[in-house]
């Protein structure tokens, strides 16, 4: 029997994980936390073969429940089900030493065959998300966004006007001009909310 605990933020949420498995008797729910530090007690208690972990959560997200699992505890194998699917979030869950990576669209017999995969020590990683990692990797390597890049960026994500930016990181209009153009060639869009929207999918660029 596979041992598992359930880590979600969302109450309603974790108890349909709950009982979408429930029924299943190769499977074992042994905890359920509202937040990664609660997760990370559950762990130290039950020893569970399999963590399913949400992404964002409060007091410590997924991210960084995932890389304390992985380290403190290196039996138990971290599973991400979450709703966040971009390059961004799926490569930070991956790099934290996530055995695998689901949507919350998965059907009950592909979570518990992706359970009992992580519990074997097998990668697990829903369609979408395995598209995405591909295409990362046969991507041309990005130009690296320069400091100054980033504080233009920012400025275009608080909404601002070229004539504010310029004020607020006093240069000159033409200047602030001169670096969107590279932006958004180094981006690969045409214009300052994809550039926003694509920075933020590659994690070049973090908002609150």
């Amino acid at each position: 029997m596979t041992r598992v605990i359930v880590v979600d933020d969302h109450t309603v949420m974790r108890a349909g994980v709950i009982a979408l498995l429930a029924g299943e008797h190769s499977i074992d729910i042994v905890g359920e936390a509202g937040d990664g530090r609660a997760a990370l007690a559950l762990v130290e208690r039950h020893d569970p073969d399999v963590a399913l972990v949400d992404l964002r959560m409060p007091i410590l997200d997924g991210v960084a429940t995932t890389a304390e699992i992985v380290t403190r505890h290196p039996r138990t194998r971290v599973l991400i089900l979450t709703t966040y699917d971009t390059d961004a979030d799926i490569e930070r869950g991956v790099e934290a030493g996530a055995i695998g990576y689901l949507l919350k669209d998965t059907t009950r017999e592909q979570l518990v065959d992706a359970i009992h995969a992580a519990a074997r020590g097998e990668t697990v990683l829903a369609p979408r998300v395995a598209e995405k990692l591909i295409a990362k990797l046969r991507r041309p390597a990005q130009a690296a966004l320069t400091p100054r890049e980033l504080d233009v960026l920012n400025a275009v994500a608080d909404g601002l006007t070229n004539a504010e930016i310029g004020s607020r990181l006093v240069i000159a209009e033409a200047t602030v001009k001169t670096y969107l153009l590279r932006l958004f060639a180094k981006l690969e869009v045409n214009d300052r909310t994809h550039a926003v929207v694509t920075a933020m999918e590659r994690g070049l660029l973090r908002r609150p």
